[in-house]
């Protein structure tokens, strides 16, 4: 099972993990990527994600591609766009297996691949009313 979502509103990481879920899954592991407070040296107030049309395409075939590398059962991801807070769940992922190593290494890479593939651009807020923008692939 292969569940995948760009969308712009909140993000549920169990709601994730119960999609994955299933009889023969000995381990469900979770990604909660969260907005931190600052980035490199400097405090971050707020973020807007912004998501090229093609987003969704893109992490359905990530997802597709390490469903075949891995012995999984499901794999379910949801990236945010939008403005979000500090604290707000920016990227959601959860696969599940029959066996913990299998879930560990597919999750890191799957974020991993998303991080550097998705067509999703990150507007950063500075207290001093400034920002920058970023893509995050």
């Amino acid at each position: 099972m292969i569940y995948s979502r760009i969308r712009n509103d909140s993000i549920d990481v169990s709601a994730l993990a119960g999609k994955v879920a299933c009889d023969e899954a000995g381990a469900i592991a979770t990604f909660d990527g969260r907005v931190r407070n600052h980035d490199h040296g400097h405090v971050v107030t707020k973020l807007t994600y912004s998501a090229h049309p093609s987003a969704e395409k893109i992490i359905a075939e990530v997802c597709a591609e390490i469903g075949e590398k891995y012995a999984l059962h499901g794999i379910a991801v949801e990236h945010r766009t939008g403005d979000l807070a500090i604290g707000d769940t920016a990227l959601g992922a959860a696969v599940s297996s029959s066996h913990r190593h299998d879930s560990f290494d597919a999750l890191t890479e799957l974020v991993d691949e998303i991080k550097a593939r998705l067509p999703i651009w990150k507007q950063q807020f500075f207290p001093d009313g400034t920002y920058e923008w970023s893509n995050c692939a």
